[in-house]
């Protein structure tokens, strides 16, 4: 792993640049570290793979870390707080670069590498909710039942320090509309849908999809269930509520981008303000 150490404000950031990232797009990295070397007293590091991000990040003292790369280094940063319960002292910075950029665009932060950059320096932290499940599995940005079929992954996502990084990081984000490949879904669920122990749905009603949203803030998720429809489109069913539960026959799910199980049982619990995030004021 490179670190590349330099000068400037009273501020103290941690870079850690995602490879993918440097992979993706050379030439927004260097803007990135340009500007954010030029507004704040910044320690550059280079990891090759999950094992030297993870040692980047344990050992950041008093820094801010800067996660620059797609959804997947930002979630991989989380996942890593979470299970060494620091995220409660630690605040994080994105800017996003490379091919996945779903949950980063959704939470605010701005997809452009200078005014993401610039939100580091001027932004202001906020402090957003997140899911986490029985697993220990955490949820940013969306949860999907069923889960979509396989796709093809990038060149990138084919290293094998990233395919070791997808059983470390079960929360991966879903990519930008439209760059994604179709996806097939699997056909009508039968499942329980139970809200704060309320049962919203029953095995007896085959489901289209079942999809649960954390709040920004207000610690509640929100649940939308779709019923399958024959003939007139069903209306769907809405919740929200601090647990969600879902039990049925083996299931798969997507968190983020990440597709998770089977399972037959599990609950997914909104951590009410979890995750400090800077974005712009």
């Amino acid at each position: 792993m490179a670190e590349v150490a330099t000068s400037a404000t009273s501020d103290q950031l941690l870079v850690v640049i995602d490879p993918v990232a440097r992979q993706t797009d050379g030439e927004s990295v260097r803007i990135v570290k340009d500007v954010l070397s030029a507004g704040a007293a910044t320690k550059v590091c280079l990891p090759d793979g999950p094992e030297e991000f993870a040692r980047a990040l344990a050992r950041r003292g008093s820094r801010r870390p800067v996660v620059v790369g797609d959804d997947r280094a930002l979630m991989r940063a989380v996942v890593l707080l979470h299970r060494q319960r620091e995220l409660a002292e630690c605040v994080l910075s994105v800017v996003p670069v490379g091919p996945v950029l779903g949950v980063a665009h959704a939470l605010g932060v701005p997809l452009g590498a200078v005014a993401a950059a610039r939100a580091v320096l001027d932004g202001s932290e906020r402090r957003l909710d997140m899911l986490v499940d029985d697993s220990d599995g955490v949820v940013l940005g969306a949860l999907r039942i069923p889960a979509p079929a396989a796709r093809q992954e990038p060149v990138e996502a084919a290293r094998p320090w990233l395919r070791t990084c997808q059983s470390l990081v079960r929360t991966l984000v879903p990519a930008r509309p439209g760059r994604e490949t179709a996806l097939a879904v699997a056909g009508p669920s039968r499942l329980r849908v139970e809200v704060d122990g309320v049962t919203l749905v029953d095995l007896d009603q085959p489901l289209e999809a079942v999809s649960v949203t954390p709040g920004f803030g207000g610690g509640l998720a929100s649940v939308e269930v779709r019923p399958l429809s024959v003939g007139a489109e069903a209306s769907p069913l809405l919740a929200t509520g601090r647990t969600v539960t879902v039990t049925g026959a083996d299931f798969r799910y997507r968190a983020d981008a990440g597709v998770a199980g089977p399972v037959r049982r599990r609950t997914w619990t909104v951590r009410e303000r979890a995750v400090g995030l800077v974005l712009p004021s």
